[in-house]
């Protein structure tokens, strides 16, 4: 009889133990950055929080640096159930409908990423985003943005006139338009060739990363001059779902999936905006190099030349022109138009 009370208790332990300790939900996600990183210590900080805040009902089996499938397909892969979830950024789904763009980088909009979270989650941009990924059977959570991005050069830019015939390092797409309206040579070459092309004279200057970044890739060895705070790119990483999987979750796990989005949100913005800042003071002190911060009536001249470079991508599809629209209203709400 001891011996039985004996098994009978540690069976009712391990029932315990499984009742107390087993998720409801195992969800499997990638995103492209690798663990070591500061964006993918910040993913597995919103790992954490959903993990602990769900008191152990969800469990985030991530699969880092995509090593499920490539970025670019992260979304696709999601959407089809190989994936639950994913954070990447919506820019990588262009080529799927160009309304992706103003999701993943509306660029030459906004100033910083605050404004950004605004439009989010004041200015209509949470059902704007959904109204476009639900077509895709994606639930659109939330953006995590590291902030404005900075450009470097062999030469000064101080503003719209030093664009004229400035040949640099470009990303496809947008961007390549909105310059070359503005007189500036944009080059499309991988990211990986900035720094030869920078050093041979191939180009002039790049738009490769944020400030940080560019101080990792060695950039500021070559070029001493560099714009920062930012005007022309903030791209936005996302965390998405997989619409079936998100609407199977009850309500309360829905809301700590968005509440945990909105703090990897401002921990990533407030990180890089600290990394950002000691990058620049140590530019100016030890490297020599010019930072430029234009003007209220420059940002103006190249918000309104991305504005006409929208108005194209808009045509394209009703989505893109919704998501425009929205984007445009919000910012004449706060004084950007």
């Amino acid at each position: 009889m001891k011996i039985l009370g004996l098994v009978a208790g540690a069976a009712t332990a391990a029932m315990l133990t499984t009742s107390v300790f087993a998720a409801d939900y195992t969800l499997r996600f990638q995103t492209h950055y690798a663990p070591e990183t500061v964006s993918g210590k910040l993913a597995q900080s919103f790992i954490d929080d959903v993990e602990v805040m769900s008191a152990g009902r969800v469990d985030i089996e991530m699969f880092w640096s995509s090593s499920v499938v490539a970025s670019v397909e992260g979304f696709d892969a999601a959407a089809s159930g190989v994936l639950d979830g994913e954070m990447h950024g919506g820019a990588y789904q262009t080529g799927k409908n160009p309304a992706f763009q103003f999701v993943g980088d509306p660029m030459g909009g906004y100033d910083n990423p605050y404004q950004l979270y605004g439009f989010l989650y004041q200015g209509g941009g949470l059902d704007a985003a959904n109204a476009l990924y639900n077509q895709y059977n994606m639930q659109f959570i939330g953006w995590w943005a590291a902030g404005q991005e900075a450009m470097s050069s062999s030469k000064p830019l101080a503003g719209p006139a030093d664009l004229k015939d400035w040949k640099f390092r470009s990303p496809p797409g947008l961007e390549t338009e909105i310059f070359a309206n503005m007189g500036a040579s944009p080059i499309v070459m991988d990211f990986t060739e900035v720094f030869t092309a920078l050093e041979t004279g191939i180009i002039d200057g790049a738009d490769a990363s944020s400030l940080a970044n560019n101080v990792g890739l060695g950039l500021y060895d070559l070029v001493k001059h560099a714009t920062f705070p930012g005007f022309h790119s903030m791209p936005m990483d996302h965390v998405t779902m997989n619409k079936d999987v998100w609407d199977g979750l009850p309500e309360d796990i829905q809301r700590i999936f968005m509440v945990a989005a909105q703090k990897l949100a401002l921990q990533t913005t407030l990180t890089f905006e600290v990394a950002n800042r000691e990058a620049a003071a140590m530019l100016v002190a030890d490297k020599g190099v010019t930072l430029y911060d234009w003007s209220p009536e420059d940002r103006a001249a190249f918000r309104k030349a991305a504005q006409a470079a929208w108005e194209g991508w808009a045509d394209k599809t009703p989505e893109a022109r919704a998501l425009v629209d929205a984007h445009k209203a919000w910012m004449k709400k706060i004084g950007l138009l």
